[in-house]
């Protein structure tokens, strides 16, 4: 066992990759500062969960409308330059809000115009950051990267918002923004110092649209890809929009501030580092990939409905914990899978593609799941959202039966055979 998890470290061995890696780690604490201190600063304006939903909304609607045409450009355009660009303006909007926090000007529109436009910036950044791994790593490593990624990605939950409690309680919500800011010079330096070596696409004169419909026609032929996409709509949609409910369920079920808040989302963070680590590894050399992501979102199901009966800081703690195995498991294997099934051509496209049809559907989650927080309470919709992980897995399973007993045997090198052999 202690050998499977050892060989997920394997492309920090490549100069590029481990320089890149380092640089987004760093870049990503400042984030996850950011995200703690902007979910409290909401929460201090509005004291609505209806507030935070609309927030968390407008930061993924771009998401659902731009991802396709952010995956056609990161296909055409240099990744390297694209990626350093969408860096730069994180960086602006940063230092924007932390201007309009430190002078007071602050009000909640002006959190909901730079949620989207941060939303823009990311939807572009995301394909284009998936696919600069592969270019980084190469498609031998790109699991492995995309895990080691999602492992410095959860390391940044646990660090960004415990440094964010003490920041806010010691030295004001202002300067979360501000180190948030300062962090992307180092991610930006270290994009631009890279070599990468990316998979040019053949110009074969055609258009961004049928780039794009190119896409959607390969999607539609590969019902393994299609089940990833289930799954990952499924942990997005029900799991990952109640962490925008934290500071509600800080202030209201455990009495707390944003130390309390910088707690649960720290332990959210460590199970997932945890799972990243060690248990990640352990699933993708399992050749059982279908049972064994469907047995990730009936854990996350099972957790979630514990995690709506807690009633002090610990047992929350303990359930966001355990909840928070699943959700790295899912994404990231999902991520990886995607990437090794598609062409590599056609991968940051692809990307885009599962990035606006899973996490495209969070702004609607997210509305939906403020609008009945602030109704029922986030522990009662908590409780739902559980039950209905629950029901989904065992659907899932039961009905889709190729997904069931998906094999790693049943994987192979893009281009190397039919879609309807998948």
């Amino acid at each position: 066992m202690l050998k499977t998890i050892l060989t997920g470290f394997e492309p920090l061995r490549l100069s590029n990759f481990r320089t890149y890696i380092l640089g987004q780690a760093i870049s990503l604490i400042g984030t996850w500062l950011q995200v703690t201190a902007q979910s409290w600063v909401v929460w201090q304006l509005t004291n609505s969960e209806a507030s935070l939903g609309i927030v968390a909304m407008l930061n993924a609607l771009p998401t659902l409308f731009l991802s396709p045409w952010a995956g056609v450009l990161a296909d055409r355009l240099n990744r390297q330059k694209l990626l350093a660009f969408t860096q730069a303006g994180l960086m602006a909007l940063a230092a924007m809000l932390a201007f309009l926090v430190q002078f007071g000007y602050i009000q909640i529109w002006h959190v909901y115009l730079l949620s989207t436009v941060s939303g823009i910036f990311g939807t572009l950044e995301f394909p284009t950051q998936s696919a600069f791994l592969g270019d980084l790593a190469g498609l031998v490593n790109v699991r492995k990267a995309v895990n080691m990624n999602a492992m410095f990605f959860q390391a940044s939950r646990i660090l960004g918002p415990a440094l964010a409690g003490i920041v806010i309680a010691r030295l004001g919500i202002a300067t979360a923004f501000w180190l948030n800011s300062a962090s992307f010079l180092v991610v930006i330096i270290t994009i631009l110092s890279v070599t990468a070596e990316q998979r040019s696409r053949p110009n074969r004169g055609t258009s961004i649209f049928s780039d794009l419909k190119e896409g959607i026609i390969y999607l539609s032929r590969q019902p393994r890809m299609q089940d990833l996409l289930l799954l990952s709509i499924s942990i997005t949609a029900l799991a990952l929009t109640l962490f925008s409910m934290m500071p509600a369920f800080a202030s209201k079920n455990l009495n707390g501030g944003a130390e309390t808040l910088g707690s649960l989302m720290a332990s959210s963070g460590a199970g997932a580092l945890v799972s990243v680590i060690l248990i990640s590894p352990i699933a993708q050399a399992n050749k059982n990939t279908g049972k064994v992501i469907l047995a990730a979102l009936l854990w996350a199901g099972v957790w979630i409905v514990g995690f709506s009966m807690a009633t002090s800081l610990v047992m929350a703690m303990f359930f966001l914990f355990l909840i928070s195995f699943s959700l790295p498991l899912v994404i990231a294997m999902s991520l990886g899978l995607i990437q090794v099934l598609a062409p590599a051509d056609m991968r940051a496209r692809l990307l885009s593609l599962f990035t606006m049809i899973s996490f495209g559907l969070q702004p609607i989650s997210s509305l939906l799941i403020g609008a009945a927080s602030e109704h029922f309470g986030v522990s009662r919709v908590a409780r739902v959202n559980g039950i209905l992980l629950i029901l989904i897995a065992a659907s899932l399973g039961l009905f889709r039966k190729g997904l069931f007993v998906w094999t790693h045997d049943k994987e192979t090198a893009p281009g190397s055979q039919p879609a309807s052999a998948i």
